[in-house]
């Protein structure tokens, strides 16, 4: 079931937390971050949206390192009921697409559930100062990848913080998979 964020809730904080990462390692959200800023992508492995664009999740993410913003992914979605996503699954998927960035497991979703996370993907991308100042869209690709020369929502609008702080008023919001909580959750 497709589902859509709500819109950037400009300054609200970034939480930080220490997840397990698909390269054996553990990982503290806020380390990824660059001198510009910071983007948290919440994405799985299944989810035709995040597959659709996921060769330009990663060209975004080495670009946006040039230009000092860091890029961190998580995954979220119950595995139990989704395998999928497993977190086997997910080391697979991030080879397979060359992941530059960590990949990280929620496990329990307390991540997803302090961010607000409501799809995949879901974007949320931060200043220095770790204040949310974009949460919007990739692109205009949904389940199917869009045209080569779409706008590069995301890029552009980090591309603007870095270099102002600030990210752009008018943003459109992603749309993607729900979250696949846990009946616990």
């Amino acid at each position: 079931m497709a589902s859509t964020p709500p819109v950037c809730d400009f300054g609200w904080p970034a939480v930080d937390a220490t997840l397990p990462g698909v390269d054996g390692k553990k990982h503290a959200i806020f380390e990824q971050a660059g001198p510009n800023g910071l983007v948290v992508a919440f994405i799985c492995n299944h989810c035709p949206y995040v597959k659709a664009v996921i060769a330009r999740i990663v060209r975004d993410a080495a670009d946006l390192k040039k230009e000092g913003i860091g890029f961190v992914a998580i995954s979220s979605n119950d595995a139990g009921s989704y395998p999928e996503d497993s977190f086997d699954n997910m080391k697979l998927f991030a080879a397979a697409h060359g992941f530059s960035f960590p990949y990280l497991y929620d496990e329990d979703q307390k991540v997803a559930a302090a961010y607000g996370a409501a799809c995949t993907p879901d974007f949320f991308g931060f200043n220095s100062d770790f204040t949310l100042q974009y949460r919007g869209r990739l692109d205009a690709s949904r389940k199917e990848e869009g045209a080569p020369n779409l706008r590069r929502d995301l890029y552009e609008a980090m591309k603007q913080v870095a270099r102002t702080g600030n990210g752009p008023l008018d943003q459109i919001a992603s749309i993607g998979c729900s979250i696949k909580w846990k009946e616990t959750v």
